[in-house]
């Protein structure tokens, strides 16, 4: 299948008029309610919102790992609800990198070997001197070889960020990334992360309850009651 290419004029990410809805035996629950943005690339957004306000679900539908009751994501000009899930699937291998809360790291994994796993899923020959390349970068070259459970809250959440840079991704998807860090380990991960994302031009769109975070942001969207209630230019 072809890699689709977004156009000049296109943007990264384009969300139209997306609805979620979920049933069950108390009746209907709208979750999101006609959201329509859309982030060129390179760019970086803020999704804020109170808890329960729909900002994770958005992500997840952003990234194809959830499916809408209606409405439309493209993301490099590609419709992802027309595609399989194994089509949706190949093209987050190929384009999307993630960092999560939790970490999402394997624990009978390495750090190295955490780092190299996307590498091979996409067949790269050169995988281990990439990953081993990328966590010198974040500053773990002295712990290739130690499981997740010997790493620090700090050090597992750096190892997930090298994780989603080393298949330098066209889209960075994080949700609340410094949520299970204390301030002063998560005011470094941000920092990481932002450098990590300016030096490879990626377009990021981040999950936050944090606004001093979300202030770092070209651009901020605010959901309440499962809308977008604001959006936002933050920087010029």
């Amino acid at each position: 299948m072809p890699e689709p290419r977004t156009a000049p004029s296109e943007p990264l990410i384009a969300v139209e008029h997306l609805h979620k809805s979920v049933t069950d035996s108390t009746g209907t629950l709208d979750i999101l309610r006609d959201i329509d943005f859309s982030v060129p690339a390179r760019q970086s957004l803020a999704i804020v919102g109170a808890s329960g306000s729909g900002k994770s679900t958005l992500l997840s539908l952003i990234a194809g790992l959830d499916v809408p009751t209606r409405g439309t994501v493209r993301v490099q000009g590609q419709d992802l609800f027309a595609l399989d899930e194994d089509a949706r699937a190949a093209l987050r291998a190929r384009s999307m990198g993630f960092v999560f809360q939790s970490f999402q790291l394997l624990a009978h994994l390495t750090a190295l070997e955490n780092v190299m796993l996307p590498l091979e899923l996409a067949g790269r020959r050169d995988a281990r001197r990439q990953a081993a390349g990328m966590l010198e970068r974040v500053g773990l070259g002295q712990r290739l070889a130690h499981l997740p459970r010997v790493l620090s809250g700090g050090e597992q959440q750096r190892v997930a960020l090298a994780r989603a840079f080393v298949v330098q991704p066209a889209l960075l998807l994080a949700d609340e990334p410094t949520g299970s860090l204390d301030f002063a380990t998560g005011a470094a991960v941000m920092e990481l992360m932002f450098e990590l994302n300016r030096q490879q031009g990626t377009t990021l769109v981040l999950v936050t309850h944090d606004r001093q975070i979300a202030a770092r942001c070209d651009r901020r969207i605010t959901i309440e009651a499962g809308r977008v209630a604001a959006e936002e230019l933050q920087k010029a």
